[in-house]
Formats: C-alpha cells, sequence, structure tokens
C-alpha cells in the first residue's frame, strides 16, 4: 500500500515536469516554422531584386535570408528526437553561419565597388526590407524570450540572427532609397559594408555561447 501511495504521488509530478518542455518544443517548432516560410519568400524576392536591379546591399540581404534559413533548420532539427543535434553544435553552426555571411557581404560590396557598378531602383527590393524591418524584430523577441526561458544558446544565437536581419533590412532599404532618390551609386555597396561588423560581433557572440543584449 505505500508503494502504490508513492506512485499515485510521483506521476502528477512527472506530469508537471514534463508538460512546460511539450510546450517549450511547440512554441520553438511554431517559431522556427514561421522563420523558415518568411526567409523562404525573403530570399526569392531579394534574390530576385538584387538580379534585377544589380544591388550589392540586396544581395547581402538576400544571402543573409538563406544563411538564416539554413540557422533556423539547424536549431528546429535539434528538438527533432530522431535527429536530435547537440544545443553547443547547433550552436557553433548558427556562429559559423553568421561568419560565412559577414565574408559573402564583404564580397559582394568590394566586388561592386571595384567594378563601378550602378544599382536600379527596385520597388521589390524596397518592399521586402519593409516587410523585413516590421516582421524580424518581433520574431528575434520571441526567439530570445523562448531562448531565455528554455535556456537554449542555439535559439538565443538564431534570435541574433533575426535581429541582424532587421540591421541589413535597414540598411538594404536606406541604399536603396539613397539610390533611388539621389542616384548614388557607391552608397549601395558603402551601406552593406556597415553590416559586416554586426555580423562579426554575432558571430563571435554565438561561437562563445552568448546572448546579444541588442536581440
Amino acid at each position: 500500500m505505500p508503494e502504490l501511495i508513492q506512485i499515485g504521488v510521483q506521476l502528477p509530478a512527472l506530469a508537471v515536469a514534463c508538460a512546460p518542455k511539450a510546450q517549450r518544443r511547440t512554441q520553438v517548432f511554431w517559431l522556427q516554422g514561421v522563420t523558415l516560410v518568411w526567409m523562404l519568400l525573403e530570399f526569392g524576392v531579394s534574390a530576385y531584386a538584387a538580379m534585377t536591379a544589380h544591388s550589392s546591399a540586396m544581395l547581402a540581404f538576400g544571402a543573409d535570408s538563406l544563411v538564416e534559413l539554413m540557422s533556423a533548420t539547424v536549431v528546429l532539427l535539434q528538438w527533432v528526437p530522431s535527429i536530435s543535434i547537440p544545443e553547443r553544435k547547433a550552436t557553433r553552426a548558427a556562429s559559423v553561419l553568421l561568419f560565412v555571411l559577414a565574408v559573402v557581404v564583404a564580397g559582394t560590396a568590394f566586388t561592386s565597388l571595384a567594378l563601378g557598378m550602378r544599382p536600379k531602383a527596385s520597388r521589390a527590393g524596397i518592399a521586402i526590407t519593409v516587410a523585413a524591418l516590421l516582421a524580424m524584430p518581433v520574431l528575434a523577441w520571441l526567439k530570445r524570450r523562448e531562448a531565455h526561458h528554455s535556456g537554449n544558446t542555439a535559439l538565443a544565437a538564431d534570435a541574433a540572427q533575426s535581429a541582424t536581419c532587421a540591421y541589413l533590412a535597414l540598411i538594404a532599404l536606406v541604399g536603396l532609397a539613397m539610390n533611388a532618390v539621389f542616384h548614388i551609386a557607391w552608397f549601395d555597396a558603402a551601406a552593406a559594408l556597415i553590416a559586416i561588423p554586426i555580423l562579426i560581433k554575432e558571430g563571435r557572440s554565438a561561437w562563445r555561447g552568448k546572448t546579444c543584449g541588442c536581440c
């Protein structure tokens, strides 16, 4: 009888302990699912705008969308039981992707300056950067809050990428607007170069397993 009473007491405690974990998993799946859908749309539109407008800032923004798409996938796979990527490896992967993005941005910007490329005005580019500027800070905040509750550094690194996406959206938007209004060709590439220190800082923070206070 004492054993039966003890079992009866433990079962509700186990259910209570498992409930928050299941809820966190559901929230992470929802957040990363929204991120994946949005990043696919963002990458498609920004890639089209970069090709049609010959804009290095939009190419950098599109590269960021692709990198964040991969980062969101890594974080999502971490919560899949059959795959179960270790949190530390997921965080390091997100960090490496940020460094890769910094190299891509630098390469495209310097190439644009060296070749003297003159980007065209892009309505599609302006529209997608405005949309990202509104959506990504919200996603970054939700991911950062969930990372704080779950103690997941990989999700925190992904939140940093979402915040970085918002910064790049603002930079790309300013570059597109300045070029469209004042026809300053070099401003597009210069706007892309401004993002590099941000990317490096976020990558170092993610590699060390730290979260960014600005996310």
